[in-house]
């Protein structure tokens, strides 16, 4: 089927409703982000004869409408806001609101080139698991820092009693995504796997068997890129700028980082080697500990390729 044949359509999605468009045909339409709406929104594609559909994500609001529109066999490409802003100020479209951000998402559908597969519906499934972990460990970040600021007893004794809460809160979620990744015996062993790495505990481990589906078959350098771990050049004419680190999955990264400091400080020997010989060569702290965190990701990309536990004479430097 040529790409002129195909009708594209494009999502703009808000909590409680949707605007959509067609790429080059004037027909809109705007139902509710409810089951309803999205059962309306079905037969309308279908009476269209729309085959691929754009949508951007946004916070988790449009999860239910892909999935639905995925088991009616509908192409669906998630966009990253990113990527539809970039494609609307490289097109000179700037003006926006919710039926012209349809339109542009339905022109950036109509446009791409490769489309991956969906995502593993497993680990979709997992991943609101993982997102709720995520935010305990931020919640109680946020806690500890209320308790260090703290001169009054009895706030700081509510702030020690929230913190012991979220913490059993905490242990229970994880055993509970364990417990659902090991009902899956290739998950489950991808996880043992990661779990061997010195240095990568159990809310590690379980990140990366949600958050990186493609652990295995990636070089080194493409996983890094993925969890947004690798610097990049700022460099114009004689201007050197300092290489930083952009993009990827935030939610991954950061789990890397926070495993890296720790294992980069006690466990993993390679890493703690890494990380002085950063420091004595002038480098910062966090810049240090990214490399960790890359080099984490690394080890655990070879032990899932290999499909044998992590051993430190095998792991190249």
């Amino acid at each position: 089927m040529s790409k002129r044949s195909i009708v594209c359509a494009g999502i703009d999605t808000g909590k409680h409703k949707l605007d959509v468009a067609l790429h080059g045909r004037p027909e809109r339409l705007q139902v509710a982000n409810t089951a309803e709406g999205h059962e309306e929104l079905f037969v309308w594609l279908r009476q269209h004869r729309v085959k691929r559909v754009g949508i951007e994500a946004t916070g988790g609001y449009e999860q239910t409408v892909v999935r639905r529109l995925r088991q009616g066999r509908f192409v669906v490409v998630v966009f990253q806001p990113a990527q539809v802003r970039a494609y609307g100020r490289f097109h000179l479209r700037l003006a926006k609101n919710d039926k012209i951000d349809a339109a542009l998402i339905a022109a950036c559908t109509s446009d791409v080139r490769t489309i991956h597969a969906p995502p593993d519906r497993r680990l979709a499934e997992l991943a609101g698991l993982q997102t709720q972990i995520d935010q305990i460990v931020r919640a109680m970040a946020r806690f500890k820092n209320h308790r260090e600021s703290c001169r009054d007893a009895a706030l700081r004794q509510l702030w020690d009693d929230e913190i012991r809460r979220f913490q059993g809160l905490f242990r229970q979620r994880l055993k509970q995504l364990v417990a659902a990744i090991r009902q899956h015996p290739d998950l489950a062993e991808r996880l043992d796997l990661i779990l061997s790495v010195d240095g990568i505990a159990l809310r590690t481990a379980s990140a990366i068997v949600v958050r990186m589906p493609e652990i295995g078959q990636l070089s080194r350098g493409q996983a890094g890129a993925l969890a947004g771990l690798v610097p990049y050049d700022d460099d114009s004419g004689e201007h050197a700028g300092d290489r930083h680190i952009a993009g990827g999955r935030e939610r991954l990264r950061n789990n890397l980082y926070a495993a890296a400091w720790i294992a980069s400080l006690r466990w993993n020997p390679q890493l703690t080697a890494l990380y002085k010989r950063l420091r004595d060569a002038g480098k910062e702290h966090k810049v240090a500990v990214v490399a960790c965190a890359r080099k984490l990701l690394i080890f655990a990309n070879a032990v899932v390729a290999r499909g044998t536990p992590w051993e430190v004479r095998t792991i190249a430097h």
